[in-house]
């Protein structure tokens, strides 16, 4: 099969998928409209979201609050659940019509299937994963960041020839904007392409996992590496995250050692988080770790080592053994707020 070169000059606008579940938007889809508006700036681009689902209409008006100012809005029954050939039918189809030079997505496990499905219907590139976006003015070119080699190497990643230019970005790699209710935009109502009856899938249920983990979405998070020494060495890390109302996270080197699984795995390699307090135990602070976890508002960090690194970046810092600090700091705490 031949690609055919797009004419990148014949591409205007940068897109954002507004991704929402029961009509609540994920937040990286207003971090992404954040990240569209500070791009469009020096394109001379104007925004546009695009909002799939049933009972959706409040999205687009809090879509143009944080930067659209465009919204393609389809409300249909067929939309209602996450299902990928009906959302990819109609991205596709309007991205073909209406020819943005770059689609923004959220690397989750949705917008990494869309993006990929996207980008094969119309032939052109993308680039997943991302955690940095910048701007190549003259040749309006995408520079996409993203971690390769288990997270030891940063690429720029560029879509050349073909348009759009098609990136999935990690979610709280970039701040939330501020809303701004006083915007103004136009909502564009558009109609669902495919029928239920050429629909191949079926949701007939949604099971939510008990006990699961969502560090994008933690306020604190009490986080444990190498110094940490062992699986049960985790539970007095656990013990304060629940007494703060947060979660626990682990380095790396904890994931690797099979202390604890994957999904508490913050770094290049895991997640990026942005929480109020990062609370980092028995962590040295090596930048794969450090860049999914410096935008947090305050760190702490807990390390025997003097020299550790994180201690370059932390806010508060505490030499010594995590194994009696923390216990302490939990009892110091309950007895603080009465618990």
């Amino acid at each position: 099969m031949t690609i055919q070169a797009h004419d990148p000059n014949s591409y205007q606008g940068i897109w954002v998928w507004v991704e929402q579940e029961a009509g609540k938007a994920h937040s990286v889809s207003w971090e992404l409209l954040g990240q569209a508006r500070r791009l469009a700036g020096p394109l001379g681009a104007a925004v546009t979201a695009v909002v799939l689902g049933a009972g959706v209409e409040a999205l687009a008006q809090q879509a143009i609050a944080y930067g659209a100012d465009t919204v393609y809005l389809a409300d249909d029954p067929t939309l209602a659940a996450f299902r990928l050939e009906p959302y990819a039918a109609l991205l596709g189809k309007l991205v073909r019509e209406h020819k943005p030079e770059i689609l923004l997505l959220g690397a989750t496990t949705r917008g990494r299937d869309l993006s990929a499905a996207v980008a094969a219907d119309l032939e052109t590139g993308v680039a997943a994963d991302c955690t940095g976006l910048s701007l190549e003015l003259g040749p309006r070119l995408l520079q996409q960041v993203r971690p390769i080699y288990g997270g030891n190497v940063l690429a720029i990643v560029t879509t050349a020839q073909q348009r759009p230019q098609i990136a999935s970005v990690r979610p709280r790699v970039f701040e939330l904007p501020a809303a701004d209710p006083a915007r103004t935009g136009q909502v564009v109502r558009v109609a669902a392409v495919l029928p239920e009856a050429e629909i191949p899938t079926r949701v007939l249920e949604v099971v939510s996992e008990e006990g699961g983990v969502n560090l994008t979405e933690a306020k604190v998070i009490v986080s444990g590496g190498r110094g940490v020494g062992s699986a049960e060495g985790f539970k007095p890390l656990q013990e304060l995250a629940d007494l703060l109302g947060g979660a626990v996270g682990a380095s790396r080197s904890a994931v690797d050692q099979g202390w604890i699984s994957y999904p508490h795995q913050v770094g290049q390699t895991g997640v990026t988080v942005r929480p109020d307090l990062y609370i980092a135990c028995g962590i040295s602070g090596a930048i794969q770790h450090a860049a999914g976890m410096r935008g947090s508002r305050y760190i702490v960090a807990i390390n025997k080592d003097p020299e550790a690194p994180i201690f370059g970046f932390a806010d508060y810092g505490v030499v010594g053994d995590l194994k009696v600090i923390v216990p302490a700091l939990t009892r110091a705490l309950r007895e603080k707020m009465g618990k």
